[in-house]
């Protein structure tokens, strides 16, 4: 019997704190991820971020970020998570660079990625994106585009 290999991209957003038992599993079958994270919005420990459905949602902390994300890939999700089509250039430059070079500082590797905010962008922001040195983007609006896109912005 022959297999055949599949390719799964995922990513996850956000550095919730779910991320920490969704590493192990990943890691207990030998799976590759990406988490595309907020660099300004973690703060030391972990802290209740938001409410989906009646369930809070907690944002991880600096302290256990190192720890949960180890052996996968992180890619950049901004500073702090804004409509980035909305900001005048310098802003959306500032959210770009400052939020990969945090990440690339904290984890100690190159932050290559990036996910859109809310899956939204714009010809400023995938300038932006080349300009900070990031190789490719995702989005979460469904794109007709054969996979991988011939533009990996």
């Amino acid at each position: 019997m022959n297999k055949k290999m599949m390719t799964v991209v995922q990513c996850w957003d956000d550095g919730v704190g779910s991320d920490a038992r969704l590493a192990e599993i990943l890691r207990r079958h030998q799976a590759r991820a990406s988490f595309n994270l907020n660099a300004n919005l973690h703060v030391a420990r972990r802290s209740a971020a938001w409410k989906f459905m009646e369930t809070e949602v907690t944002r991880l902390g600096w302290d256990e970020m190192a720890s949960v994300y180890d052996g996968f890939t992180i890619a950049n999700h901004s500073l702090t998570h804004p409509h980035l089509e909305q900001l005048a250039p310098d802003a959306i430059a500032l959210e770009i660079q400052e939020g990969r070079a945090r990440l690339q500082q904290f984890f100690g590797q190159p932050v290559l990625g990036f996910a859109y905010p809310f899956g939204s962008y714009s010809p400023a922001v995938i300038a932006a994106l080349r300009t900070a040195g990031h190789l490719y983007a995702r989005t979460t609006k469904n794109v007709t585009q054969p996979f991988p896109p011939d533009d990996p912005m």
